[in-house]
C-alpha cells in the first residue's frame, strides 16, 4: 500500500496582490479618471509584505506544491520574481496575465485554474477578489477569499473590468 509521500501533494494555487503583497500604496496612480498604468505598475517592487498572508503560503508549502498565480502583467515578471525571492517565498511556477490579455481576472484565473487542474489536483487557492474566489468556487475549484486586507473599490475596478491586476 502506498504511502502519503507517494500520493500527489496537490497545487495551492495563491494570487500575490492582496494576499502576499500589499498594493494599497500604489492605488492612488490608478483612482479616478486618468489611471497612470506606468506608474502603478513601477511602484510593485515597493509593494510591503503582508504577513499574514506569507505565513500562510509557508503552511500550504508543507504539503503542498504552491504556484503563484496572479493577475500582474507579464511584463512584471522579473520584479515579482525578485519580490518573491526578497521575502523568501517560494521560486516556484508564476503564472502571470499574458500581453493584450484583458479578461476580468475571474475569466482568466478559471482559464488557468482548469489547465493546472488537468496536470494536478488543485487543493487550495487563496485570492483577494471575491469574484475570482466566487468563479472558481462556483467551478467547483477549493477557493479561499483572502480577506485580510479590506477589498478596495480601485482594485476591484482594476481586476475585473480593466483587467489590469
Amino acid at each position: 500500500m502506498p504511502g502519503a509521500e507517494d500520493r500527489a501533494r496537490g497545487l495551492a494555487v495563491i494570487d500575490i496582490d492582496g494576499v502576499v503583497a500589499d498594493v494599497r500604496h500604489r492605488l492612488h496612480h490608478v483612482r479616478g479618471p486618468r489611471a497612470r498604468w506606468d506608474r502603478f505598475f513601477a511602484a510593485a517592487a515597493d509593494d510591503p509584505p503582508l504577513d499574514i498572508g506569507i505565513a500562510l503560503v509557508a503552511e500550504l508549502a508543507r504539503d503542498h506544491d504552491v504556484v503563484w498565480l496572479s493577475g500582474r502583467p507579464e511584463h512584471l515578471r522579473a520584479v515579482t520574481e525578485r519580490w518573491l525571492r526578497r521575502h523568501d517565498l517560494p521560486p516556484t511556477p508564476l503564472y502571470l496575465r499574458r500581453g493584450g490579455d484583458y479578461r476580468p481576472a475571474r475569466v482568466m484565473k478559471l482559464e488557468r485554474i482548469r489547465a493546472l487542474a488537468s496536470s494536478a489536483p488543485v487543493a487550495a487557492i487563496v485570492d483577494d477578489d471575491p469574484d475570482v474566489v466566487s468563479a472558481l468556487a462556483g467551478a467547483g475549484f477549493p477557493a479561499v477569499l483572502a480577506d485580510w486586507v479590506p477589498h478596495d473599490k480601485t482594485l476591484r475596478r482594476v481586476q475585473e473590468t480593466d483587467g489590469r491586476s
